[in-house]
């Protein structure tokens, strides 16, 4: 496929896409506090222009540096309900918010965002944040990412397959906190992608699952699929 997509990986969850229609995206921008997360994106004047930044759930390592990019830049943040609710609480100027739920979907430029179910749990400054939940962005004739957000392995992931038959999926193997390699790559095989990127994994010390594990097992399971990103580098994922 000829994608006009660029995306990099920013260490942990966090990733920055930038759209057909050249829109800066960031999902889930733990960055200044982030130990893997590279200059210049590990400062707030570093991280230059946003368009939209998009959240998966509430915890600190995914809302991350949300409020402050948000009054830097300007940028829309899209996010379930009730962590919406909780941010505009926060600081988050209310016109900058975009609100949605599962099963539900925004359309912003050239990408039209699902929200789909997690398998974990949510909180934001020790308060219910809603739902955790994972993101498919689809860029109409171009690449559609499924960022599965923190979770566990699901029987869904079949049925994600069936409704958004995602080209890349973006999948959490640290194990701990999130599945690990093994059942990362299951999911894997439910969602059939071209291309399988593996996240949230190497940032703390608990999370041991590596990207070798993901790959051995991916292979195991449906092939060869697997790319890995190094921190701050990534271009295009297919």
């Amino acid at each position: 496929m000829n994608t006009k997509i660029k995306a990099q990986w920013l260490g942990h969850s966090a990733f920055r896409i930038v759209s057909p229609s050249e829109k800066i995206i960031l999902i889930d921008p733990f960055l200044t506090q982030n130990p893997k997360t590279p200059a210049p994106y590990n400062s707030i004047d570093g991280i230059g222009h946003v368009d939209y930044i998009f959240l998966t759930h509430g915890h600190e390592d995914h809302t991350g540096d949300t409020i402050e990019i948000a009054k830097a830049t300007g940028c829309k943040v899209l996010g379930i309900v009730e962590l919406s609710g909780l941010l505009k609480n926060t600081g988050l100027p209310e016109d900058q918010a975009l609100e949605m739920n599962k099963g539900g979907s925004v359309t912003v430029d050239d990408v039209t965002v699902y929200m789909t179910s997690a398998n974990h749990s949510a909180s934001f400054g020790g308060q219910y944040a809603g739902d955790p939940a994972g993101l498919v962005l689809d860029f109409k004739d171009d690449l559609t990412i499924y960022h599965m957000g923190d979770t566990n392995i699901s029987a869904d992931f079949s049925l994600y397959h069936r409704l958004y038959s995602p080209d890349v999926v973006i999948a959490p193997i640290g194990d701990f906190y999130t599945m690990g390699p093994r059942e990362a790559a299951m999911c894997i095989e439910m969602l059939k992608p071209q291309c399988a990127v593996p996240m949230h994994y190497g940032t703390f010390p608990p999370l041991t699952g590596t990207p070798v594990e993901f790959e051995k097992h991916v292979k195991e399971f449906c092939g060869d699929k697997v790319k890995v990103i190094a921190p701050g580098s990534g271009d295009e994922f297919l």
